[in-house]
């Protein structure tokens, strides 16, 4: 079966070890993450496959985890499969870094029932002007009902008052 784990500790050496220690001493697989270092803290979400005998056993230890100041949930994924019709879709996304980017996109995906795979966000320095730039990725699953062109005016009727770019592809 697979189960999602939720991480949030004070960054420093070694936690991810830790993690992958019990794991397999549990029997389990870790088999997919995505863990970043975000403002001095570690966070991250995993996917692993784990018996389900074992699957007490493996969240009372990573619990007690929580000693090393390390916070662990564990909950069962969801196998249900849906996605015959759906599209995989890519959106980028650059401008001046303002408050509500996000807000907004996420507004229009949300209506035309898109579903955000996942995201990556940063703010960088420009190379022109050294004022904060914000990125974004994100991988988008779209009903194959909304069309490419109507994603794409949806998007770009904010774009403006965002002041950002974006490409949908």
């Amino acid at each position: 079966m697979e189960w999602i784990l939720s991480v949030m500790a004070n960054d420093r050496p070694g936690l991810v070890e830790r993690i992958a220690r019990e794991v397999r001493q549990y029997g389990g697989n870790w088999e997919e993450s995505s863990l970043s270092r975000l403002a001095g803290r570690f966070a991250g979400i995993i996917r692993i496959t784990l018996k389900d005998d074992r699957a007490t056993e493996l969240q009372s230890a990573l619990e007690n985890l929580a000693v090393d100041g390390l916070t662990v949930s564990m909950i069962a994924g969801d196998n249900a499969q849906s996605g015959a019709d759906l599209r995989a879709v890519t959106l980028e996304l650059v401008g001046h870094d303002k408050a509500g980017i996000i807000s907004e996109i996420s507004t229009v995906l949300a209506s035309l029932q898109i579903n955000v795979d996942k995201l990556t966000t940063q703010v960088e320095s420009s190379s022109m002007t050294a004022e904060p730039l914000f990125r974004a990725f994100a991988q988008l699953q779209v009903p194959v009902a909304v069309d490419e062109d109507t994603l794409q005016q949806r998007l770009e009727a904010i774009a403006n008052d965002l002041m950002v770019d974006i490409n949908v592809a």
